[in-house]
């Protein structure tokens, strides 16, 4: 399609755990808090398993909208399996808003950069990692550099 989505979906396929547990959840929470912290960031950060919170942080300048786009952006994740970037992207590529197109209650679903799918080999999504506070592409980003650099996987 784009060389984004080549790029989304390229993402999802090396980004996947062996197993995903409440250890695994703090470890990605607190790198992600870390790397927030140490930039300035206003982010909150959020990461979710079968529905259940498993990690959730507010940084300084992040605020109350910040968790509703957290839960908005990892709806959409638990609905299509995709991170809610490439969600968003597949319907712009074909022309489309995911807003409107979708037929989803906006008001519940946002495919906006950010929420990135927790992958189990084996197994496929289970939950979400989010991050809010940021323009989408740099959301995405940080979870995607966050998780490459613990699951010791990097592009560059």
């Amino acid at each position: 399609m784009t060389g984004l989505i080549d790029e989304l979906e390229d993402q999802e396929r090396r980004l996947v755990f062996d197993a995903f547990d409440e250890h695994t959840a703090w470890t990605v929470g607190v790198a992600l808090r870390e790397a927030g912290l140490a930039a300035g960031l206003p982010i909150a950060i959020s990461i979710r398993r079968y529905g259940q919170e498993l990690f959730h942080a507010a940084l300084p300048g992040a605020s109350a909208d910040n968790d509703g786009w957290l839960a908005r952006k990892s709806a959409v994740v638990d609905r299509y399996g995709q991170s809610s970037l490439r969600v968003g992207e597949t319907f712009r590529v074909r022309g489309g808003s995911f807003d409107t197109d979708s037929r989803l209650d906006t008001a519940t679903y946002a495919a906006h950069g950010g929420a990135f799918p927790i992958l189990i080999r084996g197994t496929g999504c289970v939950g979400t990692i989010a991050v809010s506070g940021l323009p989408q592409l740099e959301d995405h980003k940080l979870v995607v550099e966050t998780l490459e650099s613990i699951l010791g996987q990097s592009t560059v």
